[in-house]
This record gives C-alpha cells, sequence and structure tokens, in this order.
C-alpha cells in the first residue's frame, strides 16, 4: 500500500508547489513542480529529513548550488535557486523532460557505437566545462545522465562536487563536511560513492582525488552502453571495490566483438588503474574519443549490437542516490547507491591487498540489516582474474599508445599538406608555423616539437616549424630624412646603419640623405649594414680677394665654381679687388663668381 507524500500540495518557500514525486534516493527526492512566480515547471530537490539537520550534508547541497550555477552549459541541469522551508532544504531546478541513461540502458540494453557515442560527447562536454572550471562531479554514472525528448543530453545531479585549488592541483573541499563522510576519497574506512563507478583512488584511504576520477567514470559508461552490462559486479560492494582495486575494466570487444580496438583503447585508458595512465580531463578524452569516432565507417557507428546485449529481468533498474550509514550488524543493499560505507580496517586491509586467496572478511556495516556473503574463496577467481589481465596487456598499451598517445612521426623536409597526412595518419593534428630558414627551402618542414620519435598526447596539437626561405629585407626609402631618422627606419626593419659620407648637395637640405647604399628596394639578410650619403648643403664661396687671376680661378673652380673678371688687368699682374658674391655666401655649385681688378 502506498504511502501519501506529505510534500505534494505543500508550496515551499512560498514559491515552488510540489507536484508529483519522480525519483527518489538515500540522499533526496525530486519532484516535479511549479515556480509559482515566474510560471515555469521545475523539479525541486528535496533533502531527505533525516540529513537535513546534517550540517555536512546541508553544506553539499548548498555547494551544489553554487558550483552548477557557476557554469552555463546546455549540457548541464541548471540550478535556479536554494532554499530552506522549516526543515526542509531544497534546490530550485531546470525540469528536463525525458528519462535517464539507466531508463534507456534498462529498455533496450547494449547501444549502437553511434548511439553511444551520441550520448557520451555531450557528457564530456559538460564534465569538460566543470572540469576546466576547476570542478570535478563524482557521482557520474546512468541515473545522473538525462536525455530529453528531443535528445539533448544534460549531466544533474553535482551533489558530490569537489572544488579543485587551480593554483596548485591540489584538491579541497569548498566547506566543512560532517564526520560521515568528508569526500568520495575514503577515509578511516569510509567510502562515499557509488560502487560501480568508483575509481580505484576513491576507494584508498587518504588518496587524492581529482577530475580524473570523472574520466574513470566515463569509462565506465562508455562499457556499460557497449556492452550493455558493468564491468565490475559482486555480491556485495566489497568485491564491487576490490575489483576497482586489483582488476583492470575488461575490453568491451570481449562482449561485444563489433566494437573493435579503437574503442578497447579508449575503455583501457579511461579506465587506467593508475590516475596518471588516463586521459587528464574530460576535453582530453572527448578529444580522443572524436579522433576515434572519424575513423569508423557508418556500419560500424550503426550496426546494432547482439541479442545476447538485451536487457535481462536481473538488469538493475536505477541506482538512487543514498547514504548508508553504520548500523547494529552488516547488511547487504538491495540496489547500489551513491553511498557511505563504513568498511572495518580488517576488511580494508584485504582489499588494498594484492589478489590471493583470502579467508572471509569482517562485514559492512549499514544502514538495512541482513547477512553479507562471503567474498569468493575459490582460486579460480584468481586464474580468471590473470587471464583477462593477459589479454588487456596488449589492449592497455594500444590505449596509451594508439588512442591518447603516440609517437611523433618525422615530417622534416615534407610541405605543409604532406607532414598533415602523416600526422592525420598516426591521429595526431599539427599547429604550423612559418619561419625563416636560411638553409631550407620555402615550404618544407623545419621541425617538429615534440620532436621526432618523442611520445606525445593525441590531443596535444604538434607545433610545425614551416620554412619562409631566406629572410629577405627591403631596403627602405631613406631620402630627405636626417640621419638619426633614417637610423631609427633601418633598426626598425631589422637593418643596420651603414657609414655616412657628407656631400655637398644643391637640391637636398644640409643634413639631409641624398641616397643610400644598396639603393631603396634593393632586399638584404637581416642586419645588413645600408651607407648612407647626406647633403652638407650648397657651397659657400671661397674668398679669392687679393689674388692673382690664376689663382682665383684655381680656388673657384676646385670649390666647384666658375670665374669671370672684369676691369683691366694689364699683364696679369694686378690682384683680385672685390668679388660677387661675396665671400662666405652658400651657393649652388658651378655659380660663376664675378670677380674684379683695378684699372692699371
Amino acid at each position: 500500500m502506498a504511502l501519501h507524500d506529505p510534500l505534494i500540495g505543500t508550496l515551499l518557500d512560498g514559491r515552488y508547489r510540489v507536484e508529483q514525486r519522480i525519483a527518489a534516493g538515500g540522499m533526496s527526492t525530486v519532484y516535479r513542480g511549479t515556480d509559482t512566480r515566474l510560471d515555469r515547471v521545475v523539479a525541486l530537490k528535496v533533502m531527505h529529513p533525516s540529513l537535513a539537520g546534517d550540517d555536512g550534508f546541508t553544506g553539499r547541497f548548498i555547494r551544489e548550488a553554487k558550483a552548477v550555477a557557476r557554469l552555463a552549459h546546455p549540457n548541464v541541469v541548471n540550478v535556479f535557486d536554494q532554499g530552506a522551508d522549516g526543515g526542509t532544504v531544497f534546490l530550485a531546478m531546470e525540469y528536463v523532460p525525458g528519462r535517464t541513461l539507466r531508463d534507456l540502458l534498462r529498455d533496450r540494453g547494449a547501444l549502437s557505437i553511434r548511439a553511444a557515442l551520441d550520448i557520451l560527447e555531450p557528457v564530456l562536454a559538460a564534465l569538460g566545462a566543470a572540469h576546466r572550471a576547476g570542478l570535478v562531479h563524482r557521482d557520474v554514472k546512468p541515473e545522473n545522465v538525462l536525455i530529453t525528448d528531443d535528445g539533448l543530453v544534460k549531466v544533474a545531479d553535482f551533489g558530490l562536487v569537489r572544488v579543485l585549488n587551480t593554483a596548485d592541483g591540489a584538491a579541497t573541499s569548498t566547506t566543512a563536511t560532517s564526520t560521515t563522510a568528508t569526500s568520495t576519497t575514503a577515509t578511516a574506512g569510509t567510502v562515499l560513492g557509488t560502487v560501480s563507478y568508483l575509481a580505484p583512488e576513491q576507494i584508498r584511504p587518504g588518496a587524492g582525488t581529482d577530475q580524473r576520477v570523472d574520466v574513470y567514470a566515463a569509462g565506465i559508461l562508455l562499457y556499460e552502453m557497449l556492452t550493455g552490462h558493468r564491468p565490475h559486479t559482486g555480491e556485495n560492494p566489497v568485491q564491487v571495490m576490490y575489483r576497482h582495486l586489483h582488476e583492470d575494466v575488461p575490453a568491451p570487444s570481449l562482449a561485444v566483438p563489433g566494437v573493435g580496438p579503437e574503442l578497447d583503447a579508449i575503455v583501457a585508458g579511461a579506465c587506467a588503474r593508475d590516475p596518471k595512465a588516463r586521459p587528464y580531463d574530460a576535453v582530453e578524452l572527448l578529444a580522443a574519443l572524436q579522433r576515434v569516432r572519424r575513423t569508423l565507417t557508418p556500419a560500424r557507428l550503426d550496426a546494432e549490437p547482439p541479442a545476447s546485449t538485451r536487457p535481462s529481468p536481473q538488469y538493475p533498474t536505477s541506482e538512487p542516490t543514498s547514504v548508508i550509514r553504520p548500523a547494529a550488524g552488516p547488511a547487504a543493499p538491495e540496489t547500489e547507491r551513491t553511498s557511505v560505507l563504513d568498511v572495518p580496517p580488517e576488511l580494508m586491509d584485504q582489499l588494498l591487498t594484492e589478489p590471493r586467496p583470502y579467508d572471509e572478511p569482517a562485514p559492512v556495516r549499514t544502514r538495512r540489516p541482513g547477512p553479507l556473503r562471503r567474498l569468493p574463496r575459490t582460486p579460480l577467481i584468481w586464474a580468471s582474474v590473470l587471464a583477462v589481465l593477459a589479454l588487456l596487456v596488449g589492449g592497455t598499451t594500444y590505449a596509451l599508445s594508439g588512442a591518447l598517445y603516440g609517437t611523433v612521426p618525422s615530417v622534416l623536409g615534407k610541405d605543409r599538406a604532406e607532414a598533415q597526412r602523416i600526422l592525420d595518419g598516426v591521429g595526431m593534428h599539427g599547429r604550423f608555423t612559418e619561419v625563416y630558414s636560411e638553409t631550407v627551402p620555402a615550404g618544407q618542414i623545419i621541425s617538429s616539437d615534440p620532436g621526432v620519435g618523442a611520445r606525445a598526447r593525441k590531443s596535444d596539437a604538434v607545433a610545425v616549424s614551416v620554412s619562409r626561405g631566406p629572410k629577405r629585407i627591403a631596403v627602405p626609402d631613406v631620402t630627405g630624412k636626417s640621419a638619426e631618422q633614417a637610423a631609427a627606419a633601418l633598426s626598425g626593419v631589422q637593418l643596420a646603419r651603414g657609414g655616412v659620407t657628407e656631400t655637398y648637395d644643391d637640391t637636398v637640405p644640409e643634413g639631409s640623405v641624398i641616397s643610400s647604399s644598396p639603393a631603396a628596394g634593393q632586399r638584404l639578410p637581416e642586419n645588413t649594414p645600408v651607407s648612407l650619403v647626406v647633403s652638407k648643403g650648397m657651397v659657400p664661396v671661397p674668398d679669392v680677394t687679393g689674388m692673382s687671376k690664376d689663382d682665383a680661378a684655381k680656388a673657384l673652380q676646385a670649390a666647384g665654381f666658375a670665374m669671370q673678371s672684369s676691369g683691366v688687368n694689364l699683364f696679369g699682374t694686378g690682384k683680385v679687388s672685390s668679388q660677387s658674391p661675396a665671400a662666405g655666401e652658400r651657393r649652388p655649385q658651378h655659380t660663376v663668381v664675378t670677380v674684379s681688378f683695378p684699372f692699371l
């Protein structure tokens, strides 16, 4: 017999009318409601009353609102408001009509490659926006992926969000939380998260977590969409956590051969147990996924999975968010949840121990009473694990070198088009820059960074230098400029000023450049000196008074002037008595200077 929900029909904070229950978990219940002020449909996420008095969980609720408010992304569910009405703590969020990815997997089982990528790519876009904003979701799972009626994919429920200190890369929480759970990192035997999607570092006590836990969970999502089931299962949460710590995620092609090695590599790279071996963030994983997608034919993208991957009655229908606190006796939850698991120290030690036959573990304490099934004791499971690991060694290597990482090929001496074709062939792309070279012909590749043979992430561009040929600089026209202005003009185009020669010039003002050598327009190597000829202006007339006729003629001719005489200079013994123009006056060269002699 269904119990009436007391919140339905109430008005929260005098504004939000609660109308219909949508979903429920251990931490909160989601209702469809109406914002009576703006007259719009909203989703109301209401924290369970048992948690509303816990400052840690209330702080997490508020932190979610603030974190998502920082994101403006079409693939993130918007948070409009946060408030409290008496003992009811709630978020008002964007209402997304449609269904969750869990609903889709429950109905269809495995998806085609195209459908899986069409869902995962916007999920990674949303997570990438969060990662670049310094936020980590930490609870990525099918229940938190919403698909609208028109096919838009949105990521919801940033309830376990963590803010990274981007200055030093350390991860820190934005607010203090209660001692029951401070993060999804295991502390003192406490683990918080959805067990099937936990990265190994979320299980190890004291291990730090960053955006790569979302990358790990996204790899699990891809595996689940391609195969119709999760990679790690067990009779209880401890078995699943143990497999996260000690077993690699199987290649999805082992279950669905049509998946192929490219997507095996993506899954293996994203789900590497060592976080350093994973893509750095969702942006990098998205770039790798898109490169792989471009290599797949339409037939492979649209191939339907085999009938064996269709959902079975045992396939779980949901994984609601919940809190499992310590109880008086052992328990095994009926459905997997976002949980706080109190793992006794002796059992945590077993979890962290390398695979080997082991005795019955101590119980995990949870809310529901009931026996915890023991972990399998037979050594056959380890034989199976070793066999799977042996199969995956090549796949994991391929993931790091083939899908996410690669060896930079040699493109030296190639033209730009050929270099890009070579890089495309190994899944890389180039960032081309033209530079001058005295030795490499124009249009050919000079160098690459990283260099030939280096290991590089395929999401990072290879910096490729293309030769523009020898650098040649046209001599600027500096005629008419002062010597200082000419020197600055030459320096501005990376040429040097050479020697300066001064000469008289009838047309160019004194101190101005008459010409350069090499002449304007000639193309020279960088830093080549250019000599200047600078005008001294017009020539001063020399003083020839008191000279004989012959001496005066010689002096004027040497200065560039011509001479004519007036008066009578009998026998050539007279001396110049006057001249015109007068001595010291500046006149153009070849000016005629008239000299006078006394009448004898």
